[in-house]
């Protein structure tokens, strides 16, 4: 499983971006999709998660209410829409999946057995 992450670059506060993560792999439909983002010192980061083929979705409070998380299963995609950036939201960002994630465990990057190289998101004020 190959995870490739883009969409990445430097707004400013307000503005609007689009992360994509592309992944290869026939059953991409049944994998729970994840994004994390990480800043130099610290842990990396539960963004929002959207599970498998039910499409539930789930949001850390950070960014609930600005940013969705959405699939295209045909196309093994996943999508994150970041709106209304602020500076806080500076980070490298990454995608992950697995294919068999338990719900309590959405939130746990360890919980994740596949991630993508990673994606640069810069919000000037």
């Amino acid at each position: 499983v190959q995870l490739q992450a883009s969409g990445g670059g430097l707004v400013q506060a307000g503005d609007s971006l689009k992360l994509s993560c592309a992944a290869s792999g026939r059953t991409f439909s049944s994998w729970t999709m994840g994004w994390f983002r990480q800043t130099p010192g610290k842990e990396r980061e539960f963004v929002a998660a959207i599970f498998r083929s039910v499409g539930r979705s789930y949001y850390s409070d950070s960014v609930k209410g600005r940013f969705t998380i959405t699939r295209d299963n045909a196309k093994n995609t996943v999508y994150l829409q970041m709106n209304n950036l602020k500076p806080e939201d500076t980070a490298v960002y990454y995608c992950a999946a697995d294919p068999n994630l338990i719900l309590s465990t959405t939130r746990k990057p360890n919980a994740y057995d596949y991630w993508g190289q990673g994606t640069l998101v810069t919000v000037s004020s």
